[in-house]
């Protein structure tokens, strides 16, 4: 396994520009720097027949919500919620719009954006709890927003790939809406697992352990909770009864082994599961789409898995 050309040119490039770890950072610089260093690899995002913005109830006051519908799609459209990344602490719509227009034209689907509550402010439980009510809201009022509640799937990377899995738990052991398919980007999924790739990964290829740490200090105030499968969805006891699901991970990645750990979980009860490793990519590689030809790739692929399999 051999570091893709571009992602090497790309860290050199941040290296090159005193790009610091996020650890060093404080919690506005950090949201700074995601604002603008994703957006500047996608000089041309997608174009969309329709983009909205609007709010919904959640259990703290509204969540905003961006819904972006692609061109050429069905009349109405299967749905698509997404979690941002950024660890529970950066991270925003405007941030992740470009992935979500990616996402929605390679894949046919409406993709809604979800805006929830980000640490420290709000730690731990408050990112799922947002997430499982928008997503609830946006299912039980599809038909108004022009999209198919009945083709529904959770999607998100990094802290919104766990997000997406614990959400996937949550409606399960709540009673609905029903997910379809669920596509986790890289995601966080066991918050003091101890994997090879974390050793192996932990300097030199964008997330840092050290960096690790910092996410998770803000988010996991109360460190009993740590094994709370709404944290870590990998330490559920049943696994059983969740929908579908595509993992995507990266060789280059402190996260690449729990992202496949959690897919070989979910086989074991009975779960389909797909891993598509991208053997020489780095974290947050799937939102550097305008720098690296994998990020591309990855979309496509995720967007022929979501049509097969929210298909009529």
């Amino acid at each position: 396994m051999t570091l893709h050309p571009q992602a090497d040119a790309l860290l050199k490039q941040m290296e090159a520009d005193g790009v610091p770890d996020i650890s060093e950072m404080s919690v506005s610089q950090a949201r700074m720097f995601l604002e603008t260093a994703f957006a500047g690899m996608v000089p041309n995002p997608e174009p969309m027949a329709e983009v909205e913005d609007f709010t919904v109830p959640g259990p703290a006051g509204r969540l905003p919500v961006r819904l972006y519908k692609p061109e050429g799609a069905d009349a109405t459209p299967p749905l698509v919620v997404y979690f941002h990344g950024g660890g529970w602490v950066i991270g925003s719509i405007e941030a992740y719009d470009p992935t979500c227009r990616a996402l929605a034209s390679a894949s046919g689907c409406a993709v809604a954006s979800v805006e929830y509550r980000l640490a420290p402010e709000s730690a731990f439980p408050a990112a799922p709890e947002d997430c499982y009510a928008a997503t609830r809201w946006l299912a039980e009022n599809a038909a108004d927003l022009g999209v198919d509640g009945e083709r529904l799937a959770v999607a998100g990377d990094s802290a919104g790939g766990n997000l997406a899995a614990v959400v996937a738990l949550m409606v399960r052991d709540r009673g609905g809406p029903r997910i379809s398919y669920q596509v986790l980007i890289y995601p966080a999924v066991d918050v003091e697992g101890d994997y090879p790739s974390r050793t192996e990964n932990a300097e030199g290829y964008f997330l840092t352990a050290r960096g690790m740490r910092w996410f998770y200090g803000h988010y996991i105030q109360d460190e009993s909770r740590a094994g709370d499968p709404l944290a870590s969805p990998l330490l559920a006891d049943d696994h059983s009864g969740l929908p579908p699901a595509m993992i995507v991970t990266a060789g280059y990645d402190p996260l690449r082994d729990e992202g496949e750990a959690y897919a070989e979980k979910l086989r074991e009860a009975g779960v389909e599961a797909k891993v598509s490793r991208h053997d020489g990519m780095i974290h947050g590689f799937a939102s550097m789409i305008g720098a690296l030809d994998d990020a591309r790739e990855s979309h496509a692929e995720m967007g022929r898995e979501l049509r097969t399999a929210l298909r009529d």
